[in-house]
This record gives structure tokens, sequence and C-alpha cells, in this order.
């Protein structure tokens, strides 16, 4: 009698092809919002994600200077994308896959104008958020001096590298966001566990993510640090190009890849 029972191969191409549907659709959804509502949700999305930055700071001001405190400071880093992410805000680094699936699934020049319009919209009103949060905090409206001073001291890193290095460092970055992307929908009641363990690598680990970024690059330039040029050209501009390719190119044609020719032919029509 044969064994119907199907093997650990078929039951991964299944879970792709079922993970690569419920991305694939979440950026469908994504692509045809209004423009209006798609820019309040990302500039809530900019201010909410400095929470990161703050909450860094706080705990490096209250920390002692010790060879571990930037280990604990880096647990401040993942409460901006906890507040985003289950806020469901929209961020322009997890739009790199979600947008991208529909185009490589369906490529159209109705997909490639509505995923360039995303991109677009999202990125400008996350940025302004982030800005409208780094000057807040600048002129000492959110914070006491201490916090201020230590959001100071965490910017500064940025400032170490290269626009060269800034985009090779947000490469990864891009690409582990768009695997949490991928990976929160599989999560259910583990997305908290999920989320804190992604970003509190990429802080630890030094990666460049362009939203977080512009708050500390733009935290930089309202206290007089840095020049806008640099902060737009030298920090967020490698960083949003490194982030695009790390999660638009380099994982999304990974994730799509893995499925195709697997896929339900109503998926594919």
């Amino acid at each position: 009698m044969a064994d119907d029972t199907p093997d650990d191969d078929t039951l991964k191409a299944a879970d792709a092809k079922t993970l690569h549907k419920t991305v694939r659709e979440s950026g469908e959804d994504e692509l045809r919002r209004p423009a209006m509502q798609l820019f309040w949700s990302a500039l809530a999305a900019g201010i909410a994600i400095s929470v990161s930055l703050l909450t860094e700071a706080a705990l490096h001001a209250a920390l002692p200077d010790t060879p571990w405190r930037e280990l604990v400071t880096g647990f401040g880093y993942p409460i901006g994308f906890l507040a985003v992410i289950l806020g469901r805000m929209q961020l322009f680094t997890e739009s790199t896959i979600t947008a991208m699936l529909p185009l490589v699934t369906r490529p159209s020049r109705w997909a490639l104008w509505r995923t360039v319009r995303l991109w677009g919209i999202v990125l400008f009103a996350n940025l302004c958020g982030t800005a409208i949060a780094g000057l807040a905090i600048a002129q000492g409206v959110i914070g006491n001096e201490e916090i201020r001073a230590a959001a100071l001291t965490i910017s500064s890193s940025i400032t170490e590298l290269s626009a060269g290095r800034t985009f090779v460092n947000a490469i990864p970055a891009g690409f582990m966001i768009a695997i949490l992307a991928w990976a929160l929908p599989n999560a259910r009641s583990q997305s908290v566990l999920v989320i804190v363990a992604f970003t509190y690598l990429l802080v630890i680990a030094g990666f460049s993510h362009s939203i977080v970024g512009s708050s500390e690059a733009f935290l930089l330039m309202f206290a007089g640090r840095i020049g806008v040029a640099q902060t737009l050209f030298a920090l967020i501009a490698p960083a949003v190009l490194g982030n695009l390719v790390g999660g638009a190119g380099i994982f999304a044609v990974l994730a799509h890849g893995q499925v195709r020719g697997e896929m339900p032919q109503e998926d594919e029509t």
C-alpha cells in the first residue's frame, strides 16, 4: 500500500508557497492604498521608529561606562520596531519585499509604477517623521539633557562610516528586515520575540538601517554636528540604496525563486 504522507520537502514547499502568497497579497493591498493613507501611516512610523533611539539613549544614560553597556543599550533598539510593526504602520524597509513580490510575480507597468509610488511616498513620509523626532530631541522637547547627550553619543557612530561603507553595511540590514517581514505571518504568538531577535542583531552587528539611521542623522544635523549635504547624501541615501539591494534585490528574488514554477496556476495569472 502506497504511503501518501507528504515528505519534508513537500511540506517545506507548501509552507514557502503559503508564505509567498500571504506576503504578496499584503503587498498588493499596500500598492492599492490611497496616497494620503500611505503618507500618514508612514509619517507616524517615522516618528514612532525614533523611539528606538530614545530608548537606547535612556538606557545609555542610566548605565555605567562598562564594556557591556552597549550590549544592554542595544535592547532599546527593537522598541521602535515593535511600535511600528505591531501598530501596522508603513515602514520603508518592510515594504522593500512586500511591494516587490507582486512585481516579480506579475510584472506589469501598473505594478512597477505602483511599487515606485509606494516606495517614494513611504520613504519621504518616514524621513519627515524622523526629521520631526530628530528636531524635537535636538531642541530638548523630548527627554532631558542626559538623554539628549546620550542620543548624540549613540548617533555619532554613524559618521565613522564612509558613504560606500554605509551602503555595504545597509545591505545585510535590508536583507534581515525582509526576512523579518517574510517570517512574521508564521510567527503568530511569537511575533514580539521574532521582532526583538532580528532587530537586536541589527544593532549589535552595527548594520545600517536607513530609517532608524535617519533619525540619528537628523539629530546630529539639527544639533549642528553635521551639514545638510552629509546628512542626506553621505548617511541617508547610501543606507536607503543598501537596504533596497538587500531587501528588494537579494531577498525578494530568492524568496520568489524558491516557489516559482510550483505556485498554483491561479496565483500566476
